[in-house]
């Protein structure tokens, strides 16, 4: 079956809102320019080391912001993913035959450099790789750490069709896990594709648990895809009974014309609420606003105990 996008009206914005110049975003989804070379710096370091990061590639809107404060979500396997995911702006084909080897000590080298003291590490969708990439995440957490002495973060595939490969992630030992649900139930397979499984999310951040109860897991979801408030509250709490200990919520925003549209701009003050709700179900750490991501700030929720 083909997937295709859903046909919908314009994206709804609060009565009264301040619109943008453009006549189109609300204004408090506008972002000054960081007035720094520090983002030339990371950029130009990136492509020292031959890295890929998911800044770049999904089109994040705090990508200046990050790399003006010389930091980056590393983004291993690739640039091209293996899901047909209607929201992500990462290139979809068909991936190289065989991770790069050496890209563990490449990562680790920049993280070096950079002088991280909390690395991330994502990666592209390869359900072509039988292991579905879960060693060579777990090659690239040991060789950041044994270079660095950084704290680890690593925001993973769902190993969907290899669910036993989660084991070799663990056994690194990274300090936090995250694979974002991204949506609630009634949309998951529309936003994340039809090989993605809301069942196998919730209970994969209960395995990591299993394995290592000294990881923390961590989740997030992007609102404005068409979510009902009590779908919504429901997904969170799915979250918080498979001891999911961090959560991040922020605004989808559409990466391009062929990309599934935004339904609504979800105003500041209801992420200010919805942060103070779930903080009341039991999440150790919430960070919620527009510009969220799920790798935002990520060294001040995994500092927090």
């Amino acid at each position: 079956m083909a997937f295709r996008l859903p046909v919908v009206a314009e994206p709804e914005i609060p009565a009264g809102t301040d619109v943008s110049s453009t006549g189109r975003l609300p204004r408090w989804l506008k972002r000054p320019i960081p007035k720094s070379n520090s983002n030339h710096l990371t950029d130009s370091l990136m492509e020292e080391y031959g890295l890929e990061t998911v800044c770049d590639n999904a089109k994040c809107p705090n990508r200046m912001e990050c790399y003006s404060q010389q930091t980056a979500t590393f983004m291993v396997l690739g640039n091209v993913c293996t899901r047909p995911c209607g929201f992500c702006a990462v290139s979809r084909g068909r991936p190289p035959a065989a991770p790069a080897v050496d890209e563990p000590d490449r990562i680790a080298k920049a993280a070096e450099r950079l002088g991280l003291k909390h690395v991330v590490i994502t990666s592209v969708t390869r359900d072509d790789l039988p292991d579905g990439g879960a060693d060579h995440f777990h090659n690239c957490v040991i060789a950041v750490r044994e270079r660095t002495g950084a704290t680890t973060e690593v925001l993973t595939p769902d190993f969907v069709h290899c669910k036993e490969a989660l084991a070799r992630v663990i056994e690194a030992k990274p300090t936090v896990f995250n694979h974002n649900m991204e949506t609630v139930p009634r949309l998951y397979r529309r936003v994340r594709g039809p090989k993605s499984d809301y069942a196998w999310t919730l209970e994969m951040m209960r395995q990591v648990k299993r394995y290592d109860a000294e990881v923390k897991t961590k989740s997030g979801l992007m609102l404005g895809l068409g979510e009902e408030r009590g779908e919504l509250l429901d997904a969170l709490s799915d979250l918080r009974e498979h001891d999911v200990d961090f959560l991040t919520l922020g605004q989808y925003l559409q990466p391009g014309e062929k990309y599934l549209p935004v339904v609504r701009y979800v105003p500041p003050e209801e992420f200010d609420e919805l942060a103070d709700i779930a903080k009341s179900m039991g999440f150790k750490k919430v960070a919620s606003g527009p510009f969220v991501r799920s790798s935002y700030h990520a060294r001040d929720m995994a500092e927090t105990e």
